[in-house]
């Protein structure tokens, strides 16, 4: 009896587990079929379908008459699925055959164990066909897109380019990368559980969205041209690189921006000289020089301006009423200052001038005195009311800010030397926009390219709008200066820059680069017209230029031939000649 009730408690407890387990058993799966059936749904999905990227259209780039200056072609992805392939070898010869890939390389994918692999993207369409006409199992040809620029070279440094994710590198491409990537589609397939495609079941697709599409001001003939003219001084003066700048003074729209050499949009990771052979480059070097290549000199590079800043300083002086311009001053050809003997670009001196033709003579002297007549306190002032210890935030990424001395590093001899442009660096896009405000009324605007967002049906769903900073310096002040330059052109060192019937403002340029010792020079003008009312202003700077490298000889004539071309097709008239009278 003792043993039966024994045996019975035995059993009852293990049937009491039992149940309990089943219980467990049940309450488990009731939680994962009701309150955990997505998560697990999801799961099983997954396992049974594949999924394949289908590449966005990027939004094109337009010109600021509607010329397209960056679309997209399309291209081809070629992968493969392991799990379906029959013909292994086959396929391998094909491919290696079709996408001019070394066997051994394209074996090495097909036999890859993965759910896919992919051989080789950015395929050209019609190869793209040739594959899946034949029709290969485990062989998959997905179409995309692959950025195309229609010009190759032009305006490549602010063009920019994009990587083979079509996402932008440099340039307008990256700034704008958010308005013209677009979103990206999918393939879903259904798979059985060793991966293979069930047939007779449908692709599931969500259609990619495009990019939309980016306005800008630069204009196709006037950057072509710009271009044309820079590689021309370029080769003739045998010069390292030469830029060129159009825009708009009142509004900051930037026409045209030459950096060459230029390098070709298309193919981006090629260098563009003949000198520069990658062959024994180790990728570090490569890549920097690359990165040289890629560089926007008007807007990454400083440089010291020389005596186009002598814009910057007459203009200072006239507002902080310094110097009038019957004031009268002496160039022997040198000024002392301190215990240092500064030189005038003519040895033998100017004589006795007054202000006005001190600055058509570009007359070092001349700026020193005004320099010290200002003062080191108030010269820095005008720096900063001027802009020029900020960044233009011009729209294309990397501007360089200007390198000064410090406040308290600055005694008489460096307040000397910044007054006519040396000892201090600034960057063409810098000197373009100050000298912009100072001849349009004293509106600082900021330089640019982007003006308006267009969707798929050409319609406007954004516009840029850039800041402005009035009263740089008074009206009075800046329409004496447009007088001032309107004279050099016609009767001092920028004659070079004159053009029948308009009226030309601007100033020339005659930088020596560092160390001195080197004899390296940078040639640069800058013009503007019409003088009374400016409508484009011009920058050409040419670096390192063998032979004569005055800026009057070899920049001035660059700017006057564009001019001459270009006003008549911006529309400006010609007017009747008026000449400075002292």
């Amino acid at each position: 009896m003792k043993n039966k009730t024994f045996h019975k408690r035995k059993i009852l407890v293990v049937f009491a587990g039992a149940f309990a387990m089943i219980f467990v058993l049940i309450g488990r799966l009731t939680y994962l079929m009701v309150f955990d059936a997505e998560y697990y749904q999801k799961k099983a999905e997954d396992l049974h379908e594949r999924e394949r990227d289908i590449k966005a259209a990027r939004g094109e780039i337009l010109d600021r008459n509607g010329k397209v200056l960056a679309t997209n072609r399309t291209v081809c992805t070629i992968s493969v699925i392991h799990s379906q392939i029959r013909e292994a070898e086959t396929v391998i010869d094909n491919l290696s055959e079709l996408l001019e890939m070394n066997s051994s390389e394209v074996r090495k994918r097909v036999e890859k164990i993965s759910s896919i692999e992919r051989i080789k993207s950015n395929v050209d369409k019609k190869t793209g066909d040739k594959i899946r006409n034949l029709g290969m199992a485990g062989v998959k040809v997905d179409e995309d897109f692959k950025r195309f620029y229609p010009y190759d070279a032009l305006a490549s440094k602010v063009l920019g380019f994009t990587g083979a994710d079509n996402q932008g590198i440099i340039g307008l491409e990256v700034k704008y990368d958010k308005y013209l990537k677009g979103v990206d589609g999918k393939i879903l397939t259904t798979t059985d559980a060793r991966g293979i495609e069930l047939d007779g079941v449908a692709e599931d697709r969500k259609e990619p969205v495009a990019g939309n599409t980016l306005k800008i001001s630069l204009d196709y003939n006037m950057q072509k041209y710009a271009m044309q003219m820079a590689e021309k001084v370029r080769q003739e003066k045998q010069a390292e690189k030469t830029a060129i700048l159009l825009m708009n003074p009142q509004n900051g729209e930037i026409y045209a921006m030459v950096n060459v050499p230029e390098f070709n949009l298309n193919r981006p990771f090629e260098l563009n000289t003949e000198e520069e052979s990658d062959e024994n480059m180790t990728d570090e070097q490569k890549q920097d020089a690359l990165n040289q290549m890629w560089r926007n000199g008007c807007i990454n590079d400083t440089y010291e301006p020389g005596s186009t800043f002598k814009i910057i300083t007459a203009s200072a002086g006239l507002e902080e009423g310094v110097v009038r311009l019957t004031d009268q001053f002496q160039c022997p050809g040198y000024k002392m200052v301190e215990d240092r003997r500064i030189r005038c670009h003519k040895v033998g001196g100017h004589g006795t001038e007054n202000f006005v033709q001190g600055i058509q003579n570009s007359c070092n002297p001349v700026f020193i005195e005004l320099g010290l007549r200002i003062g080191v306190d108030r010269f820095c002032d005008y720096f900063h009311k001027f802009g020029l210890m900020n960044l233009t935030g011009v729209d294309i990424p990397g501007e360089a800010g200007t390198i000064m001395h410090k406040k308290e590093n600055i005694g008489q001899v460096e307040l000397a030397t910044i007054s006519f442009g040396q000892s201090f660096q600034i960057t063409p896009i810098q000197l373009a926009a100050t000298v912009s405000a100072l001849i349009n009324g004293g509106k600082r605007v900021t330089p640019h390219f982007g003006t308006e967002i267009l969707n798929e049906d050409g319609k406007v769903t954004k516009e840029f709008h850039y800041s402005e900073k009035k009263h740089i310096v008074s009206e009075k002040t800046s329409e004496t200066m447009r007088i001032l330059l309107e004279s050099v052109v016609s009767e001092g060192s920028g004659k070079n820059a004159y053009v029948e019937g308009y009226r030309i403002g601007g100033k020339t340029a005659t930088s020596q680069t560092l160390p001195r010792s080197a004899n390296k020079y940078i040639s640069s003008f800058v013009g503007f017209a019409p003088a009374d009312d400016p409508e484009i202003l011009g920058m050409c700077v040419i670096y390192d230029p063998q032979g004569i490298y005055y800026g009057g000889t070899i920049a001035a004539p660059v700017i006057g031939n564009i001019f001459e071309n270009i006003l008549p097709y911006l529309g400006i008239e010609k007017q009747l000649e008026m000449q400075y009278t002292r």
